[in-house]
């Protein structure tokens, strides 16, 4: 005769306190093993105590022996991209500009020049000068490109985009913003834009980029102080760059003024 089958005992949901219980707390936290749903499914780690904590599977991508193949990637897909472009010109810019900003209002009528005469305006893709570019480009049914950064808590890509890409990492972002353009304009920014106009120049002061590729500067006002502290304090006093380095700027106060400069440019090959 077969054996008798043991009844299943089912522990209650909420144990009662105790110092000795005998059930695992399944959450690691409070008195009660009160998880959600979404805790229960977790994978535990369970301790000697009877103390669980969840395991939290690891993101191979962020493992630092593979992250390198997240970067390869990023670098592929990010000339892949640019590769089907042509007649670039990149803007740069603050996100912080709101649409009451003056030079929202130049950056958006560059933009629109740009799109009407042929040129692929690039941007990082968020908001201020950025949108304003790309809104610009896009009223002028051209081709209005963002290249977004990949952040926790925040959406980067405005509306007026007609293409996009996205990278979790800045290095990467900042390599194709600077990849392929023939032109590059610089509105009133932060640290963000004034990165950008210093790496570019480095590049173009040490060749490893062209000196026929412009590097814009829109808003006299705001851009004549640092020109200034550039040829007194660095050149004229410490030596750390020398007269043609100055060159490398290009001060202009209108949209007009800088598409001018945009036109006498030529297609840049990757």
């Amino acid at each position: 005769m077969p054996a008798k089958p043991t009844k299943k005992t089912i522990a209650p949901s909420r144990p009662a306190p105790s110092s000795s219980r005998s059930v695992p707390s399944w959450t690691g936290l409070g008195q009660y093993g009160d998880s959600t749903a979404q805790k229960r499914l977790t994978r535990w780690l369970c301790g000697t105590n009877n103390t669980c904590v969840p395991v939290e599977t690891e993101n191979f991508t962020e493992n630092i022996n593979w992250k390198i193949f997240r970067i390869m990637a990023e670098f592929v897909e990010g000339f892949e991209f640019l590769s089907k472009l042509k007649n670039e010109v990149t803007v740069f810019g603050s996100a912080r500009s709101s649409m009451a900003d003056p030079y929202y209002a130049i950056a958006k009528h560059l933009g629109y020049l740009c799109g009407k005469g042929g040129f692929t305006v690039i941007t990082g893709g968020g908001p201020g000068i950025m949108e304003a570019a790309n809104w610009g480009a896009f009223d002028a049914g051209g081709e209005s490109i963002g290249i977004d950064i990949e952040l926790p808590m925040e959406q980067r890509k405005n509306q007026y985009i007609t293409r996009s890409i996205g990278f979790h990492y800045f290095f990467t972002r900042k390599v194709m913003l600077s990849a392929s353009s023939q032109a590059y304009v610089y509105f009133p920014g932060g640290f963000g834009t004034l990165d950008e106009l210093f790496e570019m120049v480095t590049l173009i002061q040490t060749g490893k980029m062209s000196d026929q590729i412009p590097v814009i500067l829109v808003g006299k006002k705001y851009w004549q102080p640092m020109i200034e502290w550039l040829h007194d304090s660095v050149y004229n006093e410490f030596h750390d760059i020398g007269a043609q380095d100055l060159d490398l700027f290009h001060l202009v106060d209108t949209a007009e003024e800088a598409f001018e400069m945009i036109k006498k440019t030529k297609e840049r090959i990757l």
